[in-house]
């Protein structure tokens, strides 16, 4: 198993593209459009790795909540040695992890 430690960055991929004079199809344009995105995080030392769609519940008027899908692009690079060591995150409180937890329709806790 590796030692290497890495970070990671999720941004959106684009909803359109970028007109660009010698791409004559809307594919191609995209195409750009994405290439310039992948050129750009790895300027900054960012490593493609996929491409994602993940669902996000959001409200929906006053009560309502709705499922919206969200088109991600993966990136990850290798930590510097100085911030590679791995922070603990704080625990909760005995009094938070005693409280209920929501369970769906079927009875299996909500992930």
């Amino acid at each position: 198993m590796s030692d290497q430690v890495y970070e990671y960055s999720v941004i959106p991929a684009p909803n359109r593209s970028e007109k660009i004079r010698d791409a004559k199809t809307s594919s191609d344009r995209y195409a750009v459009t994405i290439t310039a995105e992948l050129n750009r995080m790895a300027g900054e030392g960012w490593e493609y790795l996929r491409a994602d769609v993940l669902p996000s519940e959001e409200r929906s008027g006053l009560t309502g909540r709705t499922i919206t899908y969200h088109n991600l692009l993966v990136f990850r690079r290798p930590k510097r040695a100085a911030d590679a060591e791995l922070k603990r995150l704080p625990q909760p409180s005995a009094a938070e992890s005693t409280a209920p937890t929501s369970t769906s329709t079927t009875g299996q806790p909500n992930a």
